[in-house]
């Protein structure tokens, strides 16, 4: 039994017992209509605010998607919340409490009678109400069963396409759902090969949960069980009401005329699927070990072993004492750091690493974006090639397009009691899942049996509130991306015992000669209405060994290796449905304790955040390895015992796991704020970017400013946000830097020294990228923004290329990208995403001006790069890399694509809503803000 099931039973036991009867109960033949449960008490008392653009309404019949495509028109609440989002980047600066709800909706438990839209009884035990304002689906029921059957269906009726996508997603069968865009080709090529499973795995984790996590894990699979059979109940309607999402038309599933087609029934391995996809881009961390030594050997080659080490280090930054901390009152929670003497690592022979193929046997189109549009009939012509730049755009996704890492986003600033004007805490967060029509996520409500919450669920997995509020707290969270992924090099061999190939299909595996698993897709398309893309097909093959999936070859010192990446969730994509469960169960949180003890039951790396009208609180989940002393687990490691993680047991791939008191946590911290930083000391950073200039700077400033004047309020902490929103990073904590050096001397080219002064115009004025009013679509210093955007990657270079040379400059560029401006395509998740300065050479630059300018640096740069550290050739390259920037045209700087003209600054850092399905949505100004937001403030507790 794997330790951390052990520690389940030991903190839950009286959780299990209080469960009782009512809950274990529940089953599909429960369909009588219970007692009336008594009424629920909602102890925020109206203080609950929040909002998911551009609206809850993610279902279009055809008709609907042809309306759109013709005269613009949506279907109700499919663009109801999107003006109020949009309106706080204007609005925020007059915003009070009374203002809040102008740009947020009320997130009161319920529907007033006279706001009652609809009211919907798929079976009798349970209600589905949808309120007049947004249209979100209030789900009550009077027994379990009833009530997970009711999510099902209200999320069939909100996002059954999106689901649909999101289950042959996961299962790497996009192409031959939804057609052979080039996008979707490149999309299941990345989702795929990071949870490669077969229909027997996806059941092996299903039935893991039901026998190995107690009466949690029935309860769990039951209503899991419950929502599937909710959802294929409204799959099953609106098939034969002819009111189903009309891209099963488009993409060829059901025939418009005759109704003749089918919609594939869900099932509980489905759930499986989509929670690999959402869980594994939003709640991963670790990896990369391969670029990572390659950019140490990089480094190593250019000044040797020992300077270069010093000099990787130094950009490394596992524990930079100036990095932003989300537990900032000194406490340490050691892990993952360097350890003093290493060993184990294998480092590749300079050369020698391949990346291990995936696509084979490649026909017609695969590939390629070729295109043979059918001959759509004339009432569909409006919605043809709606689809042929893929149901996902390229990048759209985070962690997914060309050359993208997995990225982490969301933020959340929380004020403790003592520092507001109430005395309660305040807390402002959500998620950044980047922008869709619809929402990866949907609203809901849940009230039942063991069940009372409001707030997100990503769709698909809505059996329970993932993110939001119940009677008397609120929780949210962040990816974390601490170092739950590791890279093994396992030693080839060959079964007759002669000498092995880079290309050898079997491995040592504690001595024995094992052959890898071979597992595979093979997807074909042809064309549809919706994508033109011509007929073709090919094969996806990974090859599994009891080490993780392969994913490079090499050599080490001489010999064949196949480099592995394990990743401690593997195999427990939907284990995390426990920390959900209790999070959703008011009888289990009852405080802040408490709602740690549910949140270190989530075994993705999240930072999760916790309000109620007493505390506010923090804590960092995930399935921490418990690594063999002096591994590096920033390098890969040998595939040997002495090595493994401790307690490993490859069958289902499990460990022991550090315990909850080593996980970052806190309780009644004068403030917290979360943006993807570092959690505390002593919690080593997972890859690049964790420097002394991150985007959390933005929110730690102001809010640390606002404790220190005392009186927080609810739209306070909102503006803070907000503010931080439309706020350039480079502007507010770098360009001070640069302008002190090149200031130190006149300006005398008059080009140049004009633009100097309208960057420092643009920083007195707060560095925002902001419109000159409402609707203007031009920012009020776009002249400097524009001039920010061109030099940014150019000063960068000019200021470290030099001195690292070709070789290493590009190697440690290829682990972290120098620039996520909001106008930068490769950003977290793409163009038009929202998402941006998460990360990019903030620190590195910052760091060494400071040490050009003879200035004190915690945790320097081993070397001084700009201007090879003399003040005076530093100031000269900024110069000349200022002035290639001021030549840039606007059409340059800002190409161009589907959505904008090129030079359209505003439009190229607007948000795009990019569409999942046939209903587009306008774009909105720019903001790097949570895409589902909360503003809470409880007055009162049970």
């Amino acid at each position: 039994m794997p330790p951390r099931t052990v520690t389940f039973r030991a903190a839950t036991a009286a959780a299990v017992i209080a469960l009782g009867a009512t809950l274990l109960a529940a089953s599909p033949q429960a369909g009588a209509a219970a007692a009336e449960p008594a009424p629920v008490t909602d102890y925020c008392q109206g203080q609950c605010d929040d909002i998911l653009p551009p609206g809850e309404n993610g279902n279009a019949t055809l008709v609907e998607i042809l309306g759109n495509k013709a005269f613009g028109t949506h279907p109700a609440h499919s663009d109801d919340q999107l003006d109020r989002y949009n309106g706080l980047v204007a609005g925020h600066t007059g915003l009070t409490d009374q203002k809040l709800t102008e740009f947020f909706n009320d997130a009161s438990f319920g529907v007033p009678k006279d706001q009652v839209e609809s009211v919907t009884s798929p079976r009798d035990d349970v209600t589905i109400t949808r309120d007049k304002a947004s249209g979100v689906p209030h789900i009550k029921g009077t027994t379990r069963y009833g009530t997970e059957f009711g999510a099902g269906f209200a999320a069939g009726q909100d996002r059954l396409w999106l689901m649909d996508l999101f289950r042959h997603i996961g299962r790497g069968e996009l192409t031959s759902f939804a057609g052979g865009a080039l996008a979707n080709q490149g999309l299941e090529q990345q989702f795929w090969p990071q949870a490669p499973y077969t229909e027997a795995d996806l059941e092996a984790q299903v039935e893991y949960i039901r026998t190995h996590e107690g009466a949690r894990g029935e309860q769990a699979m039951a209503d899991a069980q419950a929502y599937v059979d909710g959802i294929n109940a409204y799959r099953d309607k609106s098939k034969n009401g002819r009111y189903f999402p009309g891209e099963y038309v488009l993409t060829g599933k059901i025939d418009a005329i005759t109704n003749v087609g089918e919609i594939q029934p869900f099932k509980l391995t489905d759930l499986i699927s989509i929670a690999s996809v959402v869980g594994g881009q939003f709640g991963g961390g670790g990896g990369g070990e391969v670029t990572a030594a390659l950019s140490l050997l990089a480094a190593q080659q250019k000044y040797g072993v020992a300077e270069g080490t010093r000099v990787w280090e130094s950009f490394r930054q596992r524990e930079d004492p100036e990095a932003v901390l989300t537990v900032h009152d000194g406490t340490s929670f050691p892990y993952a750091g360097k350890p003093d003497k290493a060993r184990g690592t294998a480092l590749p022979d300079s050369g020698s690493v391949t990346a291990e193929p995936l696509i084979h046997d490649r026909t017609g189109s695969a590939g390629t974006d070729r295109k043979t549009p059918v001959e759509a009939p004339a009432a569909l012509k409006k919605a043809q090639g709606i689809y042929d730049d893929g149901v996902i755009p390229e990048g759209s996704l985070p962690g997914s397009g060309s050359g993208a890492q997995r990225r982490g986003m969301s933020n959340a600033l929380l004020v403790s009691g003592e520092h507001t004007a109430s005395g309660n805490p305040i807390a402002v967060f959500g998620p950044q899942t980047g922008y869709f029509a619809p929402q990866l996520m949907m609203l809901q409500e849940l009230q039942g049996p063991g069940i009372s919450a409001r707030g997100v669920s990503f769709a698909g997995v809505g059996m329970y509130i993932q993110m939001g509020r119940g009677q008397d707290y609120a929780w949210s969270a962040t990816s974390a991306a601490q170092d739950i992924t590791d890279t093994y090099a396992v030693d080839l061999c060959e079964p007759d015992g002669s000498t092995p190939t880079k290309d050898s299909t079997h491995y040592l595996y504690r001595g024995t000669c094992t052959a890898m698993e071979t597992l595979e897709r093979t997807n074909s398309w042809t064309p549809t209405v919706a994508d033109s893309t011509a007929k073709g097909s090919y094969r996806m093959q990974v090859r599994r060994t009891n080490y993780g999936i392969v994913t490079h070859r090499a050599t080490v010192g001489g010999k064949p290796v196949a480099y592995t990446s394990l990743r401690s969730t593997y195999r427990h994509e939907a284990d995390s449905i426990i920390g959900f469960q209790m999070l959703n169960d008011p009888s289990y949180v009852t405080d802040a304790a408490s709602f740690q003890q549910a949140a270190s039951h989530i075994d993705y790396a999240f930072n999760w955040f916790y309000a109620d009208s007493r505390t506010a609180a923090f804590y960092n989940s995930g399935m921490n390895p418990v690594r063999a002393a002096d591994v590096d687990p920033a390098l890969p490691v040998r595939a040997e015992r002495a090595y493994e993680w401790q307690g490993y047991d490859p069958a289902a791939n499990t460990a022991a796991y550090t315990p909850f008191a080593e996980h970052p946590h806190s309780s009644g911290q004068d403030y917290y704020i979360s943006w993807n930083n570092k959690q505390a000391k002593g919690y080593a950073a997972a890859g690049f970017g964790l420097s002394a200039v991150h985007r959390g700077d933005l929110l730690d400033q102001r809010v640390s400013k606002l404790v220190e004047q005392g009186g927080v309020t609810r739209a306070s902490l909102t503006r803070a946000m907000a503010e931080a929103a439309v706020t350039d990073l480079r502007g507010e904590q770098l360009l001070p830097e640069l302008l002190k050096v090149i200031r130190s001397q006149p300006v005398t080219d008059p080009e140049l020294n004009s633009a100097v002064q309208q960057l420092e115009s643009w920083r007195a004025a707060g560095s925002q990228r902001r419109e000159s009013s409402p609707g203007s679509h031009a920012y009020t210093h776009a002249d400097a923004v524009r001039i920010m955007d061109a030099w940014w990657p150019k000063l960068v270079e000019a200021e470290f290329r030099p001195g690292l040379g070709d070789d290493l400059y590009g190697a440690l560029t290829a682990g972290l990208a120098t620039d996520e401006s909001p106008a930068a395509s490769h950003g977290p998740s793409g163009a038009h995403s929202g998402s941006a300065f998460q990360y990019g050479w903030w620190g590195f630059v910052d760091k060494d001006l400071r040490q050009v300018l003879g200035r004190p640096v915690k945790g320097p740069l081993a070397r001084t790069y700009c201007g090879g550290g003399d003040a005076s050739a530093c100031r000269d390259a900024l110069l000349a890399s200022l002035k290639q920037a001021v030549a840039e045209p606007a059409t340059a700087v800002y190409p161009g694509d589907d959505n904008c003209k090129a030079g359209e600054q505003w439009c190229t850092d607007s948000i795009v809503h990019r569409p999942l399905g046939g209903i587009a949505q306008k774009a909105i100004h720019w903001q790097n803000r949570p895409t589902y937001q909360q503003v809470v403030e409880f007055p009162a507790h049970r």
